[in-house]
């Protein structure tokens, strides 16, 4: 892992394969630490360099202040797009989790000579918040349960964890890894003060940023090669987001995931590497 200057950020990356082959650039939802080490792993065992990175305000990339973000959405896009250039990897198949999903979605539509195909991973097509009315919203027992719950001691990495691993358990993935990716995610995070954790752990900077103007109405202007990926039993984004995705991007690929949930599990990691190098 090392950081790369770009944007005038200093953005926190980790890289897999050749330098010199085609670059895969994997948006973290917030941390580089959302996409499984599998996938990764499989991606550059088919020819490609894969580097995840994490987003401001997370992991190794520049700190400042997650309860007033000083940037938008739009400049999280930007910076996929000069990271892409940095890395002499343009144009690039840019891929976002989550979140991430929403940057890569706007980096993909500003930036359209940046990158060469989109894969789009448990995300929806309208910022945090309501969404649009034919969207599903978050199931409401589910994000009741996640959210009634008191908050851990951030400066304790095992209670963080097993925070995570509760929260796992409530939206249907797998608490053994989340639980791991959390303390792999606490080792990484710059501080144990709960915006900062909050950040790192749940991403709830996204809820403060600045997402417009909205970009649904301009999905149908995508002209790469786009897959979506989406867990049947994702009570977060329900599937039923992906599926308006693949239907408003201009010949993308649906891709559900029957048994996963918001997480990308490791088993998994075979079959979307292999539809995500289906690409190109």
């Amino acid at each position: 892992m090392t950081t790369v200057h770009a944007h005038g950020t200093d953005l926190g990356i980790e890289s897999f394969g050749a330098d010199d082959a085609p670059l895969v650039l994997l948006v973290g939802g917030t941390t580089m630490l959302s996409w499984p080490d599998a996938l990764c792993e499989r991606l550059a065992a088919g020819g490609r360099r894969v580097v995840r990175y994490d987003l401001r305000d997370s992991g190794e990339s520049t700190t400042a202040d997650p309860q007033a973000p000083g940037y938008t959405l739009r400049d999280l896009a930007a910076d996929a797009a000069a990271l892409a250039d940095v890395l002499g990897g343009r144009p690039a198949h840019l891929a976002g989790i989550g979140v991430g999903g929403m940057v890569a979605q706007v980096a993909v539509l500003d930036h359209p000579d940046a990158f060469s195909a989109l894969t789009l991973v448990g995300t929806r097509a309208v910022a945090p918040g309501p969404p649009d009315d034919d969207l599903p919203d978050h199931d409401q027992e589910t994000m009741l349960r996640l959210f009634s719950r008191p908050m851990p001691d951030w400066a304790d990495r095992a209670a963080v964890a097993e925070f995570a691993a509760a929260a796992a358990e409530i939206r249907g993935d797998d608490p053994a890894a989340a639980r791991a990716t959390a303390a792999r995610v606490w080792d990484r995070t710059p501080g144990t003060t709960p915006p900062v954790q909050l950040a790192n752990q749940l991403g709830l900077v996204f809820s403060r940023l600045d997402c417009a103007p909205r970009w649904r109405e301009r999905l149908p202007a995508i002209k790469v090669p786009t897959l979506v990926v989406h867990g049947r039993r994702d009570r977060f984004f329900p599937v039923g987001n992906g599926e308006a995705l693949a239907r408003e991007i201009p010949g993308a690929r649906l891709l559900v995931l029957e048994e996963a949930a918001t997480a990308l599990p490791r088993t998994a990691a075979d079959e979307v590497a292999g539809a995500m190098l289906a690409l190109g």
